[in-house]
């Protein structure tokens, strides 16, 4: 189910995300100290949590909520299903 959810600005975090870790591949090339390293890697892999968690904010706002709303017990549970699948994919 499609609802219209515009993610124009997860598409302008993902760009600043790409130059992060083109920064790390140029600190690994000039063979920078490993905890320099570390701390961009771990700040590529938050901006990336903070995109996903977006992304999830907005299903729930719009795609899930639709089908709680609706009469259809299937959608309903069909979509419950979903959220909990993405939730236990999510924690891996």
């Amino acid at each position: 189910m499609h609802s219209g959810v515009c993610h124009h600005d997860k598409l302008l975090r993902l760009k600043k995300i790409e130059g992060q870790i083109r920064g790390v591949q140029r600190m690994i090339d000039d063979e920078r100290y490993c905890v320099d390293i570390l701390h961009a890697v771990g700040a590529a892999i938050g901006a990336l949590q903070g995109v996903e968690t977006s992304i999830l904010k907005d299903h729930l706002d719009a795609c899930a909520k639709t089908a709680f709303m609706g009469k259809s017990e299937r959608e309903k549970k069909k979509k419950l299903d979903e959220i909990f699948g993405l939730i236990g994919n999510l924690r891996k």
